[in-house]
């Protein structure tokens, strides 16, 4: 398929060629979004840092900040914890209902489940033709007296002594 070809979906004209201005005010705007985003860390984790060492270079170095900054931390210390306690208890429960209902007996009879397959495979083929044609024409034409009923299949279940609902 030739590039013209294609139908695209969408369009950005930072990749496209030329729109010079639009990269270059576009690539400003994106590094001082991340001056904003990184300035602040830097200012409060020098300041936190230098609480412990003074020769380190720090902004500011306000009492209040840095006991600030400590319950911050220990509330997110305490909100891992939590969650962490949360996750690994969650596990456990899940394995454990997970044992439990992989060692049970299935609920359905296994026997009778592939008498149940064979006896419909033959249904089907009966009213529909076999498989083979069935899934190699274009089109399949279903007459309005093959239209399956609601119940159909269950009855044809409880006829041969397949229905496990009982």
């Amino acid at each position: 398929m030739k590039k013209d070809d294609q139908q695209q979906l969408y369009t950005d004209e930072y990749f496209e060629k030329g729109h010079w201005l639009r990269k270059i005010f576009q690539t400003l705007l994106a590094l001082i979004g991340w001056f904003c985003v990184i300035a602040p860390i830097v200012i409060t984790v020098t300041a936190f840092w230098a609480s412990f060492n003074p020769k380190i270079p720090h902004i500011w170095s306000y009492a209040e900040g840095i006991l600030e900054i400590r319950f911050i931390g220990v509330i997110l210390f305490f909100a891992f914890v939590m969650s962490g306690i949360f996750a690994i208890s969650m596990t456990i429960i899940q394995n454990r209902k997970r044992d439990r209902l992989v060692e049970q007996w299935p609920t359905f009879n296994p026997i009778n489940q592939r008498k149940r397959e064979d006896t419909l495979a033959k249904f089907i083929d009966q009213r529909f033709g076999d498989q083979e044609f069935r899934e190699n024409v274009r089109t399949l034409d279903i007459q309005p007296e093959q239209n399956l009923d609601t119940d159909a299949i269950q009855k044809l279940y409880e006829e041969n002594n397949l229905n496990d609902l009982d």
